[in-house]
This record gives structure tokens, sequence and C-alpha cells, in this order.
């Protein structure tokens, strides 16, 4: 097999290898772009960083707070009967990490101005404080005059916040244009379908340029072939329903037996 064997995104890119397909993922969007930009604009990589909380299991709202107790004061038996020594066991205690994040900046080349900003969700940013802060981030974002695409592959995690109801889909791609906020565009985007070619747009009055993500994905397939690195005996998480998973395993049987 060459190639993924799903005709959009693999699902299971969803685990261990993530992090390196979402960086190689930046370099071929921003690979894809440059030619389409000159030579007005350009494409440039971009990494800040998000606090990741992965073992913590906060799910503390951003104004909520908790707290806990620093002594427990109890009152012991005096005819309780002596314990032995104990032996200490060491135990690793979950800390908050800060995970890089590459994106990609479309910049107009005479003044560097940021003109759309093309973000690509990971777990670190969808849950945690590391989600708190890119909404935060993001808000800043779109109090400016500049473009928001944000791709949105990953089926865990949280969404960004919208006022409405998404269609149901695993994937996502959200575009906000500074020149029609609020309003934001969203493509649902099927397990069984291929990823679709989405508008970049640039400074008015010049059109916007194409990006094709699924020949972006396909070029990372290409470049490191996941498909053999990747477990396809099990089945991805987090857990499809029963049609979806079936559909998986059928187009597994069918692709993997060729």
């Amino acid at each position: 097999m060459s190639g993924s064997p799903f005709p959009g995104m693999d699902p299971y890119l969803e685990g261990e290898m993530w992090m390196e397909f979402h960086d190689r993922l930046a370099n071929q969007i921003s690979q894809q772009l440059l030619p389409l930009l000159q030579p007005k604009y350009v494409a440039l990589l971009s990494k800040y960083f998000v606090t990741d909380e992965p073992a913590l299991g906060i799910t503390v709202a951003p104004d909520e707070q908790s707290f806990y107790p620093d002594v427990h004061v109890t009152q012991v038996k005096e005819t309780a009967p002596p314990y032995p020594a104990a032996v200490p066991v060491e135990l690793t205690t979950p800390m908050p990490v800060k995970m890089p994040m590459l994106g990609v900046e479309i910049r107009d080349v005479a003044k560097r101005r940021l003109v759309t900003a093309i973000e690509i969700f990971s777990p670190a940013n969808k849950r945690g404080k590391g989600f708190r802060e890119y909404v935060k981030k993001r808000v800043a974002l779109l109090r400016t005059d500049t473009h928001l695409l944000e791709v949105d592959l990953l089926r865990a995690g949280k969404r960004i916040p919208l006022i409405g109801e998404l269609p149901p889909a695993p994937y996502y791609i959200f575009l906000s244009r500074f020149t029609r906020r609020p309003r934001t565009e969203a493509w649902p985007i099927s397990l069984r379908q291929p990823l679709p070619a989405v508008p970049v747009p640039l400074l008015p009055p010049d059109a916007d340029v194409t990006l094709d993500l699924q020949a972006a994905v396909d070029a990372c397939f290409a470049l490191v072939g996941y498909e053999r690195l990747l477990d396809y005996t099990h089945p991805p998480p987090p857990d499809f329903n029963a049609d979806d998973a079936a559909w998986i395993q059928a187009r597994l049987s069918a692709v993997l037996t060729r």
C-alpha cells in the first residue's frame, strides 16, 4: 500500500504521530501557497508555545478556581498500635509543559503586515490551559484586520467557541474574514470525503488564493510514508460511532488486501 488508505483525513494520525504530521502539514501548506502568493505576499512558518496539561485532567473553566487544603489534620487514637517503618515509593507528578505550535502566516512583502493567519490545531490547544490560551490569542487576533483560517483535523478536544450549532462532523475548517466579522465560514468534513480546497483571503481588492488541503496531506504521506508507521490493526482513538467504525474496517479490509 502506498499512501493513506482513506480518501481524506487519516484518523490514525490522531495519536503518537500527530506532532510530526502537524509540522509537516504546516510546511506543505507554506510550500503550496508560496508560488501562488508571489510577488506581493509570502507564506512564512511561525512558531509559538502553549501550555499542555495532558495528564492533569483539568476541566476547570477559565474564570473558575479550585481550592485544595495544604494541610489536613486528623486525630490519632492513642490506643492505635505503632506502624512498622514505611518504605517510600517514588512516582512522577504530572506537570504542565510548553508545547511548540507551528503555523503559517501570510504577510505582505512591502510592510511585513500579517494578512492571514493559518492555525493547525493540536491536542495541546484543544484542552486545558492550552485551549484557554489559544482562545485568548484568537480573540486578540479577531480584533485586528487579519483573516484567520483554522484547520481542525482532530476529533478529540474542544471546538472553537461559536454561536450556533455546527453540523455534526469529525473535522472542520473555519474561516473568519476580517471584512465579514463576526461571521465565520465553517466547512464540516466527513471521514469519507477528501479534504476540501478552501479560500485563503488576502488584502482587498486582491482575490483569494486556493489551499488544497488534501493535496497537502497527500504530500506529507508521499514524503514520510505514514502508512508504514501507523498501526491499522486496531480501531483509532477516540471511538467512532458504530456506522463509521464499520466503514473504517471495511475500507481497511478492501485497501490492505489489494
